[in-house]
């Protein structure tokens, strides 16, 4: 049974994430952990001036955290009412990313699947801010899911790489997994600047190669152009339901997620992006 976490701050951005992810797993056995974190920047001051004592801040925060998080558990089954999803409840007194580090640990969360605003103006990063920290401190794969995406099965999925990864990452069957369920098709793609892989590398493209032997997938090469401008392109001439990476501890991964959106027509994401960690960060 798979184990996915569900951060939510009750927006309907959250929720949209909610439902991607119900989506995506309708036809499996999953739990779900629906959490929600609070700190004193996110107490309701209107509900402390209605109740006073006998509760404190912290207090009041809990029970709205609590309320709202079981009425989105009812939204949920209302929408869906899915006998092979099942839900727990986590309302924590915490920081966002601390309790999502701890809360994977603890149940040894499989997936975690968070909504994103992405990048609207030219002075905005690649991604949201809670999502881009989730991805760079919690070695989990993360979906991160767009404001208004709507679900559609995918088909086309888009895996840019430098071959810098591990076959044996823990993480890359999950890719696997969703090619063989929707029986997808992976474009697997090498921003080429005029250095040819090494020998590493071009073992690493063999065994990719074998690995998704009974997927269809296609090796593609964009020459002259950096990572963010080759999945523009990319995406430009295909229609890409699924965008997949892996976060290496190196350069390439860190350079495309803090790269500025300089240009208003720049790639930003406008598609679910699943981020897998190296396995060298996993270890």
């Amino acid at each position: 049974m798979k184990r996915i976490l569900l951060p939510t701050d009750f927006s309907d951005n959250a929720f949209n994430a909610i439902r991607y992810a119900l989506c995506l797993f309708r036809d499996e056995e999953v739990t779900f952990y629906l959490l929600n974190t609070f700190t004193p920047v996110s107490y309701h001051t209107g509900y402390l001036i209605e109740n006073p004592a006998p509760y404190g801040m912290e207090d009041i925060a809990m029970i709205n955290s609590k309320r709202d998080i079981e009425r989105t558990e009812e939204k949920i089954k209302e929408e869906f009412n899915n006998p092979k999803h099942s839900f727990v409840r986590l309302s924590v007194f915490n920081t966002l990313i601390g309790e999502i580090k701890s809360v994977v640990e603890k149940y040894n969360i499989d997936l975690i699947v968070m909504g994103t605003k992405g990048a609207t103006g030219a002075k905005e990063v690649f991604i949201g801010t809670h999502t881009m920290y989730t991805i760079k401190k919690v070695n989990c794969p993360v979906i991160a899911v767009p404001s208004g995406f709507e679900f559609e099965k995918p088909k086309d999925i888009l895996f840019p790489t430098d071959y810098n990864l591990s076959i044996d990452n823990k993480y890359l069957p999950l890719v696997k997994e969703i090619c063989d369920k929707y029986t997808c098709k992976l474009n697997i793609l090498n921003a080429y600047s005029g250095v040819s892989l090494g020998v590493e590398q071009q073992k690493i493209k063999e065994d990719l190669d074998k690995y998704f032997k009974n997927n269809t997938h296609v090796f593609h090469i964009a020459e002259g152009v950096d990572v963010l401008e080759a999945v523009e392109d990319f995406q430009k001439k295909y229609k890409i339901d699924l965008l997949v990476m892996i976060h290496n501890k190196h350069s390439f991964f860190e350079n495309l997620l803090f790269k500025p959106v300089i240009n208003q027509v720049a790639y930003h994401t406008n598609i679910p992006f699943l981020v897998i960690p190296s396995k060298e960060r996993i270890s």
